[in-house]
């Protein structure tokens, strides 16, 4: 075995701190937190057949979509391992109306508010499609020793420390950024950590593979059926047509598309005109993750998403997210059917 190294999560968080300016061992212990809360949640989603906590709870979360049990479990459990730390003063969840304040006397002191999405893409829980959990970490705005409040959350992305996601695959991966530059990490069973298995993860320029739900294609602005028609179109010069891929968990789909290159869109509809995914818990942290790989994330109308002040906990906005080449294309096409109208 000489020779063979490894280096888990653990290793790599303080490793890198230095690289963050201002932050201490609290942060760096925040992010082992999470770490910890994702081998717990990886554990859970691998025995849900066997353990009966797939299926539906009977309610609705605050968005008035069904809540699967898993969605409980995860939430809980990433606001059990962000509470006993000490680090975290407040957490926002997409699965629930308000602020969440941690009032253990261990953080009392702490400076770190945490959004997140505890389980995205749940309705594929039940049929052992890909799932995710998705988060970001800021520094408070209120002053320290002081009860957290909504306007801590109500920050631009672009003032993020730290985002990352987990996906619960065939393995279990943690891909995060602090900043500089995006790492994975692949969670080996039989040692229990996660092992550094994808170093400075770059996504392409462009690429062949474009994700989006065409069931709502009669709702679509008319640029993106223009894109979507030319992407399915045969051209040899520019390699079409492209692959239409669309698991429906925002996790899975820009996962694949980070690592190949292809764009991710959810738009604004005609049932929907401020898009559906939301800014605080899904968009993002993703949009942060991927410009730090090298791609692009707008709203599709000259917007940045990581320039966006929120005004609400769940606000929604529409995403076009990935290679930086094809987002600006569709961006292009968007432009013109505006400049037409």
């Amino acid at each position: 075995m000489s020779g063979f190294q490894v280096t888990t999560l653990g290793q790599y968080i303080i490793e890198r701190q230095s690289e963050i300016p201002g932050v201490k061992g609290e942060f760096s212990r925040l992010l082992r937190d999470i770490g910890i809360a994702a081998k717990i949640i990886s554990r859970e989603v691998n025995k849900a057949g066997l353990a009966e906590i797939l299926g539906e709870t009977g309610n609705e979360n605050v968005q008035g979509e069904d809540v699967k049990k898993l969605d409980i479990i995860a939430n809980t459990l990433m606001i059990d391992c962000l509470s006993r730390g000490g680090e975290c003063c407040a957490v926002a969840s997409e699965e629930d109306e308000g602020i969440i304040p941690i009032s253990t006397p261990q953080a009392k002191d702490a400076k770190y508010v945490v959004m997140m999405d505890p389980l995205d893409g749940s309705s594929n829980i039940d049929v052992n499609v890909s799932i995710g959990t998705i988060f970001s970490v800021f520094e408070r705005i209120t002053p320290v020793g002081t009860p957290a409040t909504e306007e801590d959350f109500y920050q631009p992305g672009n003032r993020c420390l730290a985002a990352g996601y987990m996906i619960y695959g065939s393995s279990t991966m943690l891909v995060y950024t602090t900043g500089n530059g995006v790492n994975g990490f692949t969670l080996d069973p039989s040692i229990g950590e996660f092992c550094l298995s994808h170093p400075d993860i770059r996504i392409p320029k462009t690429g062949k593979i474009y994700s989006v739900n065409e069931g709502n294609k009669a709702d679509f602005p008319a640029g993106l059926n223009t894109y979507i028609d030319w992407c399915q179109q045969i051209d040899k010069t520019t390699d079409r047509p492209y692959s239409s891929r669309y698991i429906g968990s925002m996790v899975a789909d820009l996962h694949r598309n980070l690592l190949k290159g292809g764009i991710f869109i959810y738009p604004m509809t005609t049932k929907k005109p401020d898009g559906k995914l939301r800014l605080l818990y899904e968009c993002n942290p993703m949009a942060y993750i991927v410009e730090q790989a090298g791609g692009r994330a707008t709203n599709g109308y000259g917007k940045r998403i990581l320039d966006i002040v929120p005004t609400q906990l769940h606000q929604r906005t529409p995403i076009l997210i990935g290679s930086e080449e094809m987002v600006l294309q569709l961006e292009g096409l968007l432009a013109n059917e505006q400049a037409a109208r």
